[in-house]
C-alpha cells in the first residue's frame, strides 16, 4: 500500500533499537525511556510512520513523568493517539495505523480498574490489534498513503495497522519473558 516502505522503515527502526539498547542501558523510568525512543525513531526511522511514532511517543511519555501505575499506561495510549489524530489528521475507520492502536487502547483501558493484571489486558489489546489490522483489509483508505491508490488495488491489510500489532505483540512477549 502506499509507496510500499512501511515494511523497510519499520526494519530500519528495529535495527536502530536494537543498536542503542546493546550500545548502552535505555532508560529506567518509563517517561524517559519513550522520549529517548521517541527522539531515536524521529532521527532514524524515516517517513512518515517514525515521525508518526516520534508524535506517539512524546504525548505518550507525558502521563508518564509524575506516574507509572497501570492506569497511568493506558492514559499514555490515550495522549499517543490523540496526538497522532491531531498533528496526522486521520481517524479511526481510514485504513491507518490507528485502526489497531485505538483497538488496542479500548482494550488498554481496562487498566484503570483497581487490581487488574497487566499480562492478560495487554494480550487481549494486541488480539483486538491484531484483528483491527486484519479489518483493514475491506477499508477504504481514508488518510495516509494508501488513500493515493484505488481501493481495487488495496488488497491486503494496511500495512501501519499490522506493524503496529506486531509491535504490541512483541511488547507483550517480551514482558512475558
Amino acid at each position: 500500500a502506499g509507496d510500499g516502505d512501511c515494511g523497510h522503515t519499520h526494519a530500519r527502526a528495529a535495527r536502530a533499537i536494537q543498536e542503542w539498547v546493546c550500545a548502552r542501558p535505555p532508560p529506567a523510568a518509563p517517561a524517559q525511556l519513550l522520549s529517548a525512543l521517541a527522539d531515536l525513531l524521529l532521527e532514524k526511522m524515516g517517513g512518515s510512520s517514525g515521525v508518526l511514532y516520534g508524535l506517539f511517543l512524546t504525548a505518550a511519555a507525558r502521563p508518564l513523568l509524575n506516574r507509572n501505575d497501570l492506569p497511568a499506561w493506558a492514559d499514555a495510549m490515550d495522549a499517543g493517539i490523540e496526538a497522532m489524530q491531531r498533528y496526522g489528521g486521520a481517524a479511526p475507520g481510514d485504513r491507518t495505523m490507528l485502526d489497531s492502536l485505538c483497538a488496542a487502547a479500548q482494550a488498554l483501558h481496562a487498566l484503570r480498574s483497581p487490581g487488574t493484571d497487566l499480562l492478560p489486558v495487554l494480550a487481549t489489546a494486541v488480539q483486538s490489534a491484531e484483528a483491527a489490522a486484519e479489518a483493514t483489509r475491506h477499508m477504504e483508505a481514508g488518510a495516509g498513503r494508501a488513500s493515493y491508490i484505488s481501493s481495487a488495488q488495496l488488497l491486503q491489510p494496511d500495512p501501519g495497522a499490522v506493524a503496529v500489532a506486531a509491535v504490541l505483540r512483541a511488547v507483550l512477549e517480551g514482558l512475558r519473558s
